[in-house]
């Protein structure tokens, strides 16, 4: 996401509920009403994930079903590929000339008993890959090899064996000059690459999240109770302070935004939030969150009518607390470009058998309307 100067002032974690595919034929306008100020930018992107900022103004996504990054002009309208080959491409960033991108775990097993899928050899997984925009593959780090030898959480990694838990998938990346910060959503933490020397160290882990309903008393990894944070998103704000978001095991309530400084320490927290994918935050300090499932019945199959249009939510919290919503069909990035706030749509739709659906969606003040108390 984007870098602010000091001077100027921040999957397969995801437990995807497969909706059936022949819900999705109605409303092929995918349910931007009258008057809603939700507009499409682009189309046809594959698993759209991270949104980040760009050169010339433009945007840059990652595709996560076909491993590709793609940029975006939002005034015009194209779009061009110019990475692939990636495997499970699910956050990017840009900085001074590279690009960066989380490659997360392969896909999920077809079946739930099946083992994990294993990618191709020359696929990446679990890695942060540097790359210049004409495509060349400078570095990568394996983000699974830090976990394996640090453990940043402490949580037990293997019974009998066996991985116990996913052990890492990179979900999202901040780009900054002398620094890229990964939010390890499998890991459980925040990891910090030094761009000269290459050496990665922990920056921030999230705690388990004990305190709401359905987590106080939740199995979690042996010898833990609570539900786990799974940092998914990473951004910088104009205050200079870097915001953490975190999925929460998609229990109602326990997602937060964690607001820390350079260094890593949390100075503040914004909490109450459910399966956050997304942060952005604007110039008057108002933190944007994405929540890809909202609406989607948790705990059990969702009702063969579910309209996948209705999948989805932005939630805006002002500086004084205020929150209102907005529908934005499976939002999962957001960024802030021109004054313009952009998320990146139906993002997981591929795991609903509709191939090439993504959207970047430029999301104006009037979607939004004052959230129920």
């Amino acid at each position: 996401m984007r870098y602010f100067k000091a001077a100027a002032g921040a999957a397969a974690a995801m437990a995807l509920v497969v909706v059936s595919p022949t819900a999705a034929g109605a409303d092929d306008g995918k349910g931007h009403g009258p008057g809603d100020d939700v507009t499409t930018v682009v189309g046809g992107l594959d698993g759209p994930r991270q949104l980040s900022e760009y050169k010339g103004r433009r945007l840059i996504v990652a595709e996560s079903d076909t491993g590709e990054v793609t940029w975006i002009d939002p005034r015009g309208g194209r779009s061009e590929t110019i990475l692939s080959g990636l495997g499970n491409a699910q956050g990017v960033d840009y900085v001074r000339g590279l690009i960066y991108v989380a490659v997360g775990e392969a896909g999920p097993p077809p079946e739930e008993d099946a083992p994990p899928a294993e990618p191709p050899a020359d696929v990446p997984s679990q890695l942060l890959v540097e790359a210049t925009p004409g495509g060349e593959i400078l570095r990568t780090w394996d983000l699974l090899e830090y976990e394996l030898a640090n453990n940043p959480d402490g949580q037990q990694q293997f019974v009998d064996e066996e991985p116990f838990e996913t052990l890492s998938n990179p979900f999202s990346v901040l780009a900054q000059p002398h620094r890229i910060l990964v939010s390890d959503a499998g890991a459980n933490a925040v990891l910090s690459i030094d761009r000269n020397t290459g050496e990665i160290s922990t920056f921030f882990v999230p705690p388990v999240v004990t305190d709401v309903a359905g987590c106080a008393e939740a199995f979690n990894n042996p010898g833990t109770v609570g539900c786990d944070p799974v940092p998914t998103e990473i951004t910088e704000g104009p205050d200079g302070k870097i915001y953490v978001g975190t999925l929460g095991a998609e229990v109602p309530g326990a997602a937060r935004v964690y607001v820390l400084d350079q260094h890593g320490n949390q100075v503040d927290a914004i909490e109450d939030l459910t399966s956050v994918t997304g942060v952005a935050v604007d110039r008057k300090g108002t933190v944007f969150v994405s929540n890809v499932l909202a609406g989607m019945p948790m705990g059990g199959p969702p009702p063969a009518d579910l309209d996948p249009s209705t999948v989805g939510e932005l939630t805006r919290i002002e500086r004084d607390g205020d929150r209102s919503t907005a529908q934005v069909t499976m939002p999962t990035g957001l960024e802030i470009e021109g004054g313009n706030l952009y998320a990146s749509a139906w993002s997981i739709a591929g795991f609903l058998g509709i191939p090439s659906a993504g959207e970047i969606q430029r999301v104006g003040p009037g979607a939004f309307t004052a959230a129920a108390p």
